[in-house]
């Protein structure tokens, strides 16, 4: 999920625990848990620090180690011990970890439903995954949140209340979606006139309820890009990877490498200049405005000798700009 709807969550888990009577007997323990509902519901996300070093590091560890189960424990035991020295150990610190552990396995948990995902599995392994059954920004868990909050923050509601209703809620909410998901899943070769054996497809959930982006990986590799809404199926676009040399000679490239660990869906072409090769790979599940934001962009030249590379989130216009500076 974005950081804004993690930060909801986390103050959402604060008013939950006032369910716990060590919490609302307690506004010292309250103001403790609600703290470290906060940062537990932030901190596997301080991987973002990376962009400081390289924005290809940033890709290649986003919601990695910092999602796996020993982080989960490493971030709770370590919230916990700060906010009893904090609190100079009067904390009743079996409840302070139980709320901190919520908040951090709830963030990994609800990153693990968008298009993005994590390895939450490491050590045991390393994959990435998605269940592409939420958005990364979902208005439904923002708005439900926010409503919940300001009824609290205002009107005085019970939080003994309104948030176990709140969070029980979302969990139907989250098993609608993903029978919805499943069910179309199901009607996809039904609703492809074009449907042909040996080919899968994988819907990305939108912002939208109605609406899914939809890739079909056809049998020569190449990519159908197209979105079901309302249960009507439309293609949009037709990506063929190229087989040109210089592709295989971008896989050396860092950004490039980081970019590859990332994705599956990745889709390279190839513009030849005067100077050399432009080798943009992107990675068809982000489709926005007939572009691919997200992708990784290696220029060379004629004896493959890296001039300027970009790895990330740009448009085609910004992303010219970005690279002419780096070249220059």
């Amino acid at each position: 999920m974005d950081s804004g709807t993690h930060l909801v969550m986390g103050l959402g888990l604060g008013g939950l625990a006032m369910i716990d009577p060590a919490v609302s007997s307690s506004p010292a323990v309250f103001t403790a848990v609600m703290a470290g509902t906060i940062i537990g519901s932030q901190a596997p996300d301080l991987d973002g620090l990376l962009r400081i070093k390289s924005n290809a590091a940033y890709i290649k560890n986003h919601r990695g180690v910092t999602h796996s189960i020993p982080a989960i424990a490493i971030w709770t035991v370590l919230i916990t011990v700060i906010l009893q020295l904090l609190y100079k150990g009067t904390l009743p610190w079996l409840h302070v970890l139980g709320w901190v552990l919520l908040a951090v396995v709830l963030h990994v948990v609800t990153d693990l439903f968008n298009a993005y995902g994590t390895q939450a599995m490491r050590p045991f392994s390393d994959k990435w995954i998605s269940w592409n059954i939420i958005h990364i920004f979902d208005p439904v868990i923002f708005a439900s949140h926010i409503i919940a909050l300001l009824l609290w923050a205002i009107f005085g509601a019970a939080p003994q209340i309104i948030f176990p209703l709140l969070y029980a809620g979302l969990v139907v909410y989250f098993i609608w979606r993903t029978s919805a998901q499943r069910r179309l899943m199901d009607e996809l070769p039904k609703l492809d006139p074009e449907h042909q054996r040996g080919e899968s497809y994988i819907l990305i959930p939108t912002i939208s309820l109605q609406r899914w982006n939809l890739i079909k990986v056809l049998q020569d590799n190449s990519f159908a890009i197209g979105n079901v809404n309302k249960g009507i199926l439309k293609w949009v676009d037709h990506a063929r990877c190229s087989a040109h040399p210089a592709v295989h000679q971008s896989k050396s490239d860092p950004s490039v490498q980081a970019f590859l660990y990332l994705t599956a869906f990745a889709c390279a072409e190839v513009k030849e200049h005067p100077w050399g090769f432009e080798v943009r790979w992107a990675d068809v599940r982000y489709r926005h405005r007939q572009q691919y934001p997200f992708m990784a962009t290696l220029l060379m030249d004629k004896d493959y000798k890296t001039l300027a590379s970009y790895v990330g989130w740009l448009s085609d216009e910004r992303l010219e700009k970005r690279l002419r500076m780096n070249t220059y």
